[in-house]
């Protein structure tokens, strides 16, 4: 099983947010702990570690969900691997926990947001949401079992309008499919390049307490 961190309440007392974020590509599990004060102190913050060395892809010492082939390609294997790798995670998730989660939401950064809305579309219902920083669509086999539509898990896409990685053009584009094929999505852009900023978290989480409470839409500014 994916080595994973773990922070906030251990045992969650009321079935609380169990919040699960990837890491981005040549990162380790420890890297999205840093994420930890700028979310509610009630959630439970799970960082797994990405299956794939990523020395051998060029990637440096760190780790990758999956081998990238430029643009919004990736390589199928690699990808397939590293969801299936969270289906056991995440089915382990209440036993570790020694708890159910009320809301179990899937996100991460970059490779790891690209991994959380491909793992949510081709598993719907396995999780309440999908936090997605700066990740892209992919354009890949493994989508070939994605359910666009309105029963789709809810989609926060935050992304810099400055990123050199994955260009915003790539974020309007995977914005444009999802739309089309009625994915619950609230976008946001920042002036920012490759990273994350409190203001995005912040929205991000006030998407999760907006569909808690029943108040939330699915449209972009």
């Amino acid at each position: 099983m994916l080595e994973f961190d773990v922070s906030g309440p251990t045992v969650p007392p009321h079935r609380a947010t169990v919040l699960v974020l990837l890491h981005g590509r040549g990162s380790h599990r420890g890297d999205l702990q840093a994420l930890r004060s700028h979310l509610p102190e009630d959630w439970t913050l799970v960082t797994p570690q990405a299956p794939h060395p990523g020395h051998p892809w060029g990637y440096g010492p760190g780790w990758a969900w999956y081998r990238y082939l430029g643009e919004d390609r990736v390589e199928d294997d690699t990808l397939r691997e590293s969801l299936t790798e969270l289906d056991e995670l995440l089915a382990h998730l209440p036993a570790l926990l020694h708890a159910e989660p009320r809301h179990l939401v899937l996100g991460g950064f970059s490779q790891g947001g690209t991994s959380s809305m491909a793992y949510a579309l081709t598993r719907p219902g396995a999780v309440t949401a999908v936090l997605n920083f700066s990740g892209f669509l992919p354009d890949s086999a493994v989508m070939e079992a994605a359910e666009l539509s309105p029963a789709a898990s809810p989609i926060f896409w935050g992304h810099g309008t400055r990123d050199p990685n994955i260009p915003w053009d790539l974020a309007r584009k995977g914005r444009a499919s999802l739309t089309s094929g009625g994915v619950p999505l609230v976008d946001r852009d920042y002036d920012i390049g490759h990273w994350i900023v409190p203001e995005e978290v912040g929205d991000a989480v006030r998407f999760l307490d907006d569909l808690e409470s029943g108040t939330g839409d699915s449209q972009g500014p």
